[in-house]
């Protein structure tokens, strides 16, 4: 390979796939590093004294995100306090093992690790969902789970906001999945580098417009450790096909990935048109576009042996819902305690109708 191309003087090791220039490694290390921070900057993703959750997987992308918030919070006096947060989602073989890499990033990074799983968040591992439910939709669980489980997370060790490894792959395979589906909602919010904010903790996305091939360089290069096992319910996700969509069109035009992600940005709604307003989960009390959130609608499901209940239309669950929650209300308490099992219940959740929680 020819001498890079800063006139360093160095032989180049690598040809970057986002801007096509040669490079030695520490001209790579230097240029990914900065963009990283002139995206954090520009976009005013932190500020003085915020405690920042990184959602911590053990894969590339967040082990690259953790390192980099760390060598960047020293380097230009960010003034931060960083975290990792980890989810368990129960998936033997896949996660378990990850979760052996987030411990190491903990120690080598020097930052606390929270772990919180679905069986204690949810009572249902991904593993016993994936017997009820099959290989088919498993993955709208998890994502949905998942989201929520980070909000506890975060709720939980009191953070300012969650940092998560979302780069500009994801972002662009997003943009054409809900093309795609025809999600004009989540069409409009997906290429916002903060996201969530209305709930009280952000989202945001330090890596937007990093691709996925110089992330995994960089961690080569940095000889960073991580897992990079695919999950194993994985290769039946939707999103597969937008990747292999994406991937195919990068081969012929590298910056189609950026071009994407600023067509997603520069997209209006028109305002005739009906958008989802955030309100309250009457159930969970997280945030929702609809009375019960899909993550409650889905755990419904489950608990009630009919765990297709949540996937598709969500009419029929709804209905199914309101008459559930009417007859749990219709039968009697007890004057001791103020709680009962409603006989109307199949799974005999309990109510405390003192605070009126319903799981």
């Amino acid at each position: 390979m020819s001498s890079c191309s800063t006139k360093c003087g160095k032989k180049a090791v690598l040809k970057r796939p986002k801007t096509g220039d040669v490079l030695c490694k520490e001209c790579f290390f230097e240029a990914f590093e900065t963009e990283i921070h002139f995206t954090i900057t520009r976009a005013k993703l932190f500020k003085a004294g915020m405690t920042v959750a990184v959602a911590a997987s053990g894969g590339k992308d967040s082990t690259v995100l953790a390192y980099i918030l760390k060598i960047l919070n020293e380097r230009f006096n960010y003034d931060l306090r960083l975290v990792l947060l980890s989810i368990d989602e129960g998936i033997t073989g896949y996660r378990d093992d990850s979760l052996d890499t987030v411990k190491r990033n903990r120690d080598d990074y020097d930052m606390p690790l929270t772990i919180l799983s679905y069986k204690d968040l949810y009572g249902w591992t991904m593993d016993e969902i994936v017997a009820e439910i099959g290989r088919k939709n498993n993955c709208t669980f998890c994502g949905v789970f998942r989201r929520q489980a980070l909000d506890r997370g975060a709720a939980l060790l009191k953070v300012d906001c969650i940092a998560t490894g979302h780069n500009a792959d994801d972002i662009a395979e997003t943009v054409l999945m809900n093309i795609l589906r025809g999600d004009l909602a989540r069409l409009n919010r997906c290429t916002s580098i903060i996201t969530g904010h209305g709930d009280g903790i952000a989202r945001v996305k330090p890596l937007k417009y990093t691709y996925e091939k110089e992330i995994v360089m960089y961690a080569y290069f940095k000889q960073l450790v991580y897992f990079s096992t695919e999950c194993i319910f994985a290769p039946n996700a939707y999103r597969g096909h937008a990747r292999v969509l994406l991937k195919d069109m990068e081969k012929i035009d590298p910056a189609v990935i950026m071009n994407i992600i600023h067509s997603g940005e520069s997209l209006t709604v028109n305002e005739e048109v009906n958008m989802p307003t955030l309100t309250k989960c009457s159930r969970c009390n997280h945030v929702s576009s609809q009375t019960v959130c899909k993550a409650c609608v889905l755990l419904e499901g489950l608990n009630r042996g009919l765990p297709k209940l949540g996937i598709g239309k969500s009419s029929k669950a709804k209905k199914m819902i309101a008459e559930h929650d009417k007859k749990k209300y219709e039968c009697s308490s007890s004057a001791e305690n103020k709680q009962c099992i409603c006989k109307n219940d199949p799974v005999g959740n309990s109510i405390d109708r003192k605070n009126d929680v319903t799981w």
